[in-house]
């Protein structure tokens, strides 16, 4: 049964397949954060296309930790009545130390979606 694509990244899903794992621990996990299985468990592609091929992701992820400290800074401004710096700060800070995990691993799917070369064949069956 093939997913789309949408459901493929939520899930770390194989781009080629959608239905392999891209990390060996659940996508919500905080174990093993940034390992990612070699190969694929349903048809064998390769997610190490090269060597430190996903250091690449680190400006994904830092991308979205500048729209998290955005957001946050939005939010506080609205939500908070005379807010200080270290509302601010104690906010950015505990946030990203909650999303950090999902950040990373995301920015990881997402990297080998956009730049893996890995394309949909669809049900191999």
């Amino acid at each position: 049964m093939s997913k789309g694509i949408g459901g493929a990244i939520l899930g770390g899903k194989c781009p080629r397949c959608r239905e392999g794992n891209l990390f060996p621990v659940p996508m919500f996990s905080y174990r093993k954060l940034t390992t990612i299985n070699k190969k694929c468990s349903v048809c064998d592609a390769n997610f190490q296309p090269e060597p430190s091929f996903y250091d690449g992701a680190m400006y994904i992820s830092y991308a979205f930790s500048v729209a998290l400290f955005i957001t946050v800074f939005v939010a506080v401004t609205i939500l908070v009545e005379k807010p200080t710096i270290w509302t601010y700060l104690g906010t950015i800070v505990v946030l990203n130390s909650i999303l950090m995990p999902l950040m990373l691993r995301y920015s990881k799917v997402l990297y080998l979606y956009g730049l893996g070369k890995l394309k949909y064949r669809g049900d191999q069956s």
